[in-house]
């Protein structure tokens, strides 16, 4: 099982381990950051990755910009409202914290407590041991 790793936060905070497509037996996500063409074609596209103005700050991450892009801010209303977690308070906390803070609160809120396999943040259940994990307020 791959463990929580900076290169795997996307940058718009977005853990990509966590991802359901990382997960996926078949054609798997390589993550936002990798340079990989298997990545979904809605991800290579994705405005965020390819945004010129981080890319002037020459960061790997949203933390850089004073406003968030209308892009994340949008993103992040919906993994809030759909799924519980938020890019930008990730994008915060590690700003604040660093990353090594960020992957190790990750690490304890996504581990599933029976197998301590990764749960998705699109899923509820453990891909692992299918443990129901989450319930909708997570």
């Amino acid at each position: 099982m791959t463990d929580m790793r900076a290169d795997l936060i996307a940058p718009c905070g977005m853990n990509c381990r966590l991802c359901y497509a990382f997960e996926r037996k078949r054609n798997p996500c390589p993550g936002c950051r990798s340079n990989n063409d298997s990545k979904p074609a809605h991800c290579i596209g994705c405005s965020i990755v390819t945004c010129e103005k981080r890319q002037a700050f020459d960061s790997q991450l949203c933390l850089e910009c004073q406003n968030m892009c209308r892009r994340l801010q949008d993103l992040d209303k919906r993994y809030r409202t759909k799924y519980h977690m938020s890019m930008i308070d990730n994008l915060t906390y590690i700003r604040e914290k660093g990353m090594d803070a960020l992957l190790d609160r990750e690490r304890n809120r996504w581990t599933c407590p029976d197998c301590a396999g990764y749960v998705s943040v699109h899923r509820k259940d453990c891909p692992t041991c299918g443990r129901t994990v989450f319930n909708d307020e997570r």
